[in-house]
């Protein structure tokens, strides 16, 4: 599983960074490593703490590195000098929080750096949609299923919980789903938006999914329908089986 670095200032801002991040996912065991502050109350970053921090963090699989600003993007970059497989390590440009969060979940569910680093990367798609500002042009690829129309099972699926899909429960969505073997799209049949893959938390926040829209689900595999009911318990406000 991928490690997670995260890099600030403040001890307390990364320390409420990741309780946010762990109370949002509370069933994703991701290492999570901070190296943050001087001391409890100093501002400032240590290239060495960072360094021990990404040692601490690897289990293997590659580390993904969240930074805030300024010497703590430098304190980063120095730090790959003094760990032994610096080619396993992505620092990401990523926003802090955003970043973290969407990691954690993508982690959690087992994929790979690359792809971690892309949600992070991505993380401010479903804001931007919410705000109507327009999303990266690589915020959300058409990553439809190409399995054959006779194998795959659709409903549409009104959303009735009272916020819609915002990231506590897409997060859980995202994370029960990871756990079936079933292949799922979403869409939101309401506004036109996707369809994408509902393994990707940053791609099922463009969906922009609110109370009362339609939720066009098509999954496939051993596991589909198991799939498109526990999506249907999610959404209509009830707790995943």
């Amino acid at each position: 599983m991928i490690g997670l670095v995260i890099v600030s200032h403040s001890r307390a801002l990364a320390r409420a960074a990741v309780d946010l991040a762990t109370e949002i996912l509370p069933d994703q065991r991701v290492r999570i490593e901070i190296a943050a502050g001087l001391d409890e109350h100093t501002f400032g970053t240590d290239a060495v703490a960072v360094a021990d921090a990404i040692t601490a963090a690897d289990t293997g699989d590659g580390v993904l590195v969240l930074m805030d600003l300024g010497s703590a993007v430098l304190s980063a970059e120095t730090a790959l000098e003094f760990v032994p497989s610096p080619d396993q390590v992505r620092l990401s440009g990523a926003p802090l929080v955003e970043g973290l969060v969407t990691a954690v979940a993508a982690a959690g569910g087992g994929a790979t750096l690359d792809t971690v680093a892309w949600e992070a990367d991505h993380a401010l798609a479903g804001k931007h949609l919410q705000l109507g500002q327009t999303p990266s042009p690589t915020a959300q690829p058409d990553n439809s299923s190409t399995t054959s129309p006779a194998l795959r099972r659709e409903a549409v699926i009104v959303v009735t919980n009272k916020d819609g899909l915002h990231a506590r429960p897409a997060a859980a969505l995202v994370a029960a789903l990871r756990a079936l073997d079933a292949e799922v799209d979403l869409r939101n049949a309401t506004t036109g938006a996707g369809p994408v893959p509902a393994d990707s938390l940053t791609r099922v926040m463009t969906l922009g999914l609110l109370p009362g829209h339609q939720l066009g689900v098509t999954a496939s595999g051993p596991q589909a329908a198991q799939a498109i009911q526990l999506i249907r318990d999610l959404v209509t406000g009830e707790e995943p089986s």
